[in-house]
C-alpha cells in the first residue's frame, strides 16, 4: 500500500476490501489517466489569475467546481493547490502558485482546499516545501534559513493543515539544506506532524521525489508514486528484515492512507467511475467569472478602456496570440479542454454588428513549431495519424496494436495499449499530407526517446542517431530538430513519423511540429490595419512552451518580435490596448507608447470570452497583482543567486522577497504589488482602531469608510499593511497581514472592518525557535496597493508573547 499500483491509482487488497483510490492532476483542472488527450475536461484560470482576484469566495466556489470536475473523472484526490512563493518572475510555475506574499498564498490555498473537501474530494498541497524554481529540480538544495522558511514560505503549508485540513501533503523533489524533502526530519516530522498536528497522508511528487527507503518511511513519506515504486515493495520488505524500519512505523502510515480511503468515501463506494465529458453550463459561467475577475488593468490613459460599442467604428485584431488562446500554462497542470474561446472570436461575439474588425498576425511567438493539424492529414479513411505498435527497438513489419490519433503529439505516460511492451516498443505514424499553399513548409521533431521523419520515403529529420537533451516532457525530452521541405498546393505526400522507447528514458513522448509558408510581410500589414482602425487590440505573451513545469524562464522579455509589434503598432495609432498572457512579470519596453494594458494571465477556455468582458465593460475590472513587477530582472531580489550552481540555491535574499525587498531597497517596481485600476474611483476615509492599546492574545479590529466616487459599480480590494516600529529583529517596511474584497454601487459607502491578532504582529525568532509578537508600537497603513497608502494609524501590544 506504500506504493502506488500505476500512474494514478494506490494498490487494492480484495482479500482485505480495501479499495483502489483513483487521484488526479490539477490545479487548473481535473484532467483524468490522459497525460494529453483524453476524456475533454474543463480548464478553469490558472493559480495566479485565481489570486489576482483577491476574492476568497469565489476561489471557494472554484475548489468546488474542481471536486465535482474530479469525479466526473473518477477521481478523489486532486493533486492541489500549488503554494509555492514567487521567489522570482521567472520561475518556471508562477502561473501554478498564488503569489510572492505568503499571506494571500494562504488565503487562496484555505479557500480552494475548503471549497475541494467540501464536496467529499480531497487536496493535496504542494510542493513541499523550498520549490521555488525548477533548475535541477529533482537534485537541487534550497539552502534557506529557519526564519526565512517560517516567515515566507511555510506559512501557506501551515494554513492548509490547520485551518484547511487537508487531506494530503506532496513531497517536493528538491533537498532543503542538503537533505531530501521526502525524508527531511524537521519539515516532516517535527514541523508537520508533531507541530502542526498533520495526520493525513505524505504523497511524493511523481517518478523522481522519493531518494531512498528506510528514511522515507521513517520521517513519514506514506506514499511513493506513481507506481510500481522504486524504493518500496521488496526494498522496504528487506529494510524491515534488517530491522531499519520497524512494522509499527509501516502501520502508522497504512493507517493514514486507510483515513484517506474512508474520507474519499471508497470503502462505502469502491468502484471507480468512467471518466466522462460533462461541460457543465454552471461551470463555464464559474470559469469566466472567475477570469474576468482576476484580470488586471495595469494601465488605461485617457480612458480608452471600456470601449464602447454604440460609438466604437473600427477594431484591430493584431498578434499571435489573438486567434490563439492562452489558457493554460505547461507541464502537469495541462487539461484537454472541452472548448477553447480566442480572444479573436470573443471579441467577435461581443462587439456587436455595427464595428467593423480586422485581424492581422503580426509575428510569431512560438517556441517549439506548431503541432500539426490533423485535419490536413489523410490516414486509410479516416482524417489523422494511423499508430501502428511494435514490441521492437525499432518499427517492423507486423503491428502488435493499431490505432488513429487526432493530434500529432503522443505521450504515453500511463498504461499502454494491450499487448504492447511498456519496456520496448515502438511506433510508426503514417498520414497523407496536403498542403494548402506551395512553398517552404517547416517540421520539427520532439521526443522523450527515439524519433525520426519521412516525408515521401526520404528521411527529412532525424532525431534518432543523434539526440540533444532538452527541456521537453518535464527535462526527459529532446531539443526541437527542425527541416525546411518545399511543397506544392494540393498535391498528397506521405508523412511516416517513426518513435522507438529509450532503454534509459523514464517518459515516451513523440511530437510532430509544423509551420506553413509566413508571408514575409506579416508585420508591415499590421502595421497598416493599426493604422486605418480606431483601436487597436495587440494580443501578446508567453504561452505554455515558454512557462512549465520542468524549467525556468531565461528572461522577461516578449519572445520573438512581440515587443517591436507593439512599438510599431502604438506609433501609428494613439489608442492601442495590449492584452498580455502570461504567468509572470513581463518586461514592457514599450509601456510609455501605448494607452491601455490588460494583464489577461492564462484565464482557462473562457479566455475571449473573460477579456471581451473587461474590453467592453461589462466587467469593470478589479484585479490585483499578486506579484511585483520589476522594471527589469537585474532589480529582483534574487537576481544574484538564481538559479544556484553546484546544486545548491541560496536563498539570500531572506525575509526580503518580492514587495518586502522593493520597500526596503528602495527600488521603484513597474508595477507594484497589489496593483490594479478600475473604471470608477474609490475614496477611503475615517481610519479608526477598536483600541489603541492591546495585551498578548488579544486582537484589534480595523475599520474604515470606502465610498466608491466614480460612474460605475465596482469591486475594490482594500489591503492592511502592518509594519512593528521598532523590533529587536530586523524586518520588512510592512507586511500584508488582511484584506477585503468590496463591492460598491455608484455613490455608495460601505465600513469595512478588518481583524488582526498577535499572529500578525510577530516573527520567528530563530535562536529561541519560536515565534514573538514583541512589545511595542504598531502601525497599520491600508490602501489600494503595497505603495498606494491611503491611510495609517497606530496601537500599542503592551506586553510580549511567544509560542511554537
Amino acid at each position: 500500500m506504500l506504493a502506488g499500483a500505476d500512474m494514478w491509482h494506490t494498490v487494492a487488497i480484495e482479500r482485505l476490501g480495501i479499495p483502489a483510490l483513483k487521484v488526479s492532476d490539477g490545479p487548473n483542472g481535473a484532467r483524468g489517466g490522459a497525460m494529453q488527450g483524453g476524456v475533454t475536461a474543463a480548464c478553469f484560470p490558472s493559480g495566479i489569475a485565481l489570486a489576482s482576484t483577491w476574492n476568497t469566495e469565489l476561489v471557494e466556489r472554484v475548489g468546488q467546481a474542481l471536486a465535482q470536475e474530479a469525479r466526473t473523472k473518477g477521481a478523489r484526490v486532486l493533486l492541489a493547490p500549488t503554494v509555492n512563493i514567487h521567489r522570482t518572475p521567472i520561475g518556471g510555475r508562477n502561473f501554478e502558485s498564488f503569489s510572492e506574499d505568503p499571506y494571500l498564498t494562504a488565503r487562496m490555498a484555505v479557500a480552494y482546499i475548503r471549497g475541494l473537501q467540501s464536496q467529499g474530494v480531497g487536496a493535496t498541497v504542494k510542493h513541499y516545501a523550498g520549490n521555488e524554481s525548477e533548475f535541477e529540480r529533482h537534485s537541487m538544495s534550497t539552502e534557506i534559513d529557519e526564519r526565512t522558511l517560517r516567515e515566507i514560505y511555510l506559512p501557506p503549508f501551515e494554513a492548509a493543515v490547520r485551518e484547511a485540513n487537508t487531506w494530503a501533503v506532496m513531497a517536493s523533489y528538491n533537498l532543503v539544506n542538503g537533505i531530501p524533502a521526502s525524508e527531511h526530519p524537521v519539515l516532516l516530522r517535527n514541523i508537520l506532524r508533531e507541530e502542526w498536528g498533520f495526520d493525513g497522508a505524505v504523497v511524493s511528487d511523481w517518478f523522481l521525489s522519493v531518494k531512498s527507503t528506510a528514511a522515507s518511511v521513517n520521517e513519514g513519506l506514506d506514499l511513493e508514486m506513481p507506481g510500481p515504486g522504486l524504493w518500496r515493495g521488496e526494498k522496504l520488505l528487506q529494510a524491515v528484515k534488517d530491522g531499519e524500519v520497524e512494522e509499527s512505523t509501516l502501520d502508522e502510515s497504512v493507517r493514514r492512507l486507510l483515513r484517506l480511503l474512508e474520507k474519499a468515501g471508497k470503502f462505502e463506494h469502491p468502484e471507480e467511475e468512467p471518466e466522462q465529458a460533462v461541460n457543465n453550463p454552471e461551470h463555464r459561467a464559474l470559469i469566466r467569472e472567475a477570469a474576468a475577475s482576476g484580470m488586471v488593468l495595469l494601465k488605461n490613459d485617457h480612458d480608452v478602456l471600456p470601449l464602447r460599442r454604440e460609438s466604437s467604428r473600427s477594431l484591430a485584431i493584431i498578434g499571435p496570440n489573438a486567434k490563439v488562446a492562452q489558457i493554460m500554462g505547461g507541464g502537469s497542470a495541462q487539461v484537454n479542454p472541452h472548448y477553447i474561446v480566442t480572444p479573436y472570436d470573443g471579441i467577435l461575439a461581443n462587439a456587436g454588428e455595427q464595428i467593423t474588425i480586422g485581424y492581422e498576425q503580426g509575428c510569431t511567438n512560438h517556441k517549439l513549431l506548431p503541432l500539426l493539424d490533423t485535419q490536413l492529414l489523410l490516414a486509410a479513411e479516416d482524417s489523422g495519424l494511423k499508430l501502428e505498435y511494435f514490441n521492437a527497438p525499432t518499427p517492423g513489419e507486423t503491428p502488435v496494436y493499431q490505432e488513429f490519433a487526432t493530434s500529432s503529439e503522443r505521450m504515453w505516460f500511463g498504461p499502454l495499449p494491450e499487448g504492447v511492451n511498456p519496456q520496448e516498443f515502438a511506433v510508426r505514424a503514417s498520414g497523407r499530407f496536403v498542403p494548402k499553399e506551395s512553398g517552404r513548409h517547416s517540421f520539427s521533431l520532439v521526443s522523450a526517446g527515439l524519433s525520426r521523419l519521412f516525408i515521401d520515403g526520404q528521411e527529412v529529420l532525424d532525431n534518432w542517431t543523434s539526440q540533444s537533451r532538452g527541456d521537453t516532457y518535464f527535462g526527459m525530452g529532446s531539443t526541437e530538430v527542425r527541416s525546411q521541405i518545399e511543397m506544392v498546393a494540393g498535391r498528397e505526400y506521405e508523412l511516416v513519423m517513426e518513435f522507438g522507447k529509450s532503454a534509459t528514458s523514464m517518459a515516451s513522448a513523440m511530437r510532430l511540429g509544423y509551420l506553413p509558408p509566413l508571408p514575409e510581410d506579416m508585420l508591415e500589414r499590421a502595421v497598416t490595419l493599426a493604422a486605418q482602425s480606431e483601436v487597436a487590440l495587440v494580443f501578446v505573451g508567453l504561452s505554455g512552451e515558454w512557462e512549465s513545469e520542468g524549467f525556468d524562464r531565461a528572461h522577461m522579455e516578449l519572445p520573438g518580435e512581440q515587443n517591436k509589434l507593439i512599438a510599431r503598432i502604438a506609433d501609428v495609432n494613439p489608442k492601442t490596448v495590449v492584452v498580455l498572457s502570461s504567468g509572470s512579470a513581463l518586461a514592457m519596453p514599450w509601456l510609455e507608447q501605448v494607452a491601455a494594458v490588460v494583464q489577461a494571465w492564462y484565464p482557462g477556455q473562457e479566455c475571449g470570452n473573460a477579456i471581451a468582458d473587461i474590453l467592453f465593460g461589462d466587467v469593470n475590472p478589479s484585479g490585483k497583482l499578486p506579484q511585483t513587477f520589476p522594471v527589469r530582472l537585474e532589480d529582483t531580489p534574487a537576481y544574484l543567486t538564481y538559479p544556484g550552481e553546484n546544486g545548491r540555491v541560496y536563498y539570500a535574499e531572506g525575509l526580503f522577497v518580492g514587495y518586502r525587498y522593493y520597500d526596503k531597497k528602495h527600488v521603484a517596481p513597474l508595477f507594484p504589488f497589489g496593483f490594479g485600476l478600475s473604471y470608477t474611483d474609490f475614496v477611503y476615509s475615517q481610519l479608526n482602531v477598536s483600541a489603541k492599546q492591546i495585551g498578548a492574545g488579544e486582537s484589534v479590529r480595523v475599520s474604515l469608510e470606502v465610498t466608491n466616487t466614480g460612474k460605475c459599480a465596482g469591486h475594490e480590494i482594500v489591503q492592511l499593511y502592518v509594519r512593528d516600529v521598532k523590533s529587536s529583529l530586523h524586518r520588512p517596511e510592512k507586511e500584508l497581514k488582511a484584506f477585503s474584497n468590496v463591492r460598491l454601487e455608484v455613490g455608495e459607502t460601505r465600513t469595512v472592518t478588518l481583524e488582526i491578532g498577535r499572529e500578525a504582529l510577530a516573527y520567528f525568532d530563530d535562536n529561541a525557535h519560536q515565534w514573538v509578537a514583541e512589545s511595542g508600537e504598531f502601525e497599520v497603513l491600508v490602501g489600494s496597493s503595497s505603495q498606494d497608502i491611503r491611510a495609517t494609524t497606530t496601537f500599542e501590544l503592551t506586553e510580549t508573547s511567544s509560542w511554537l
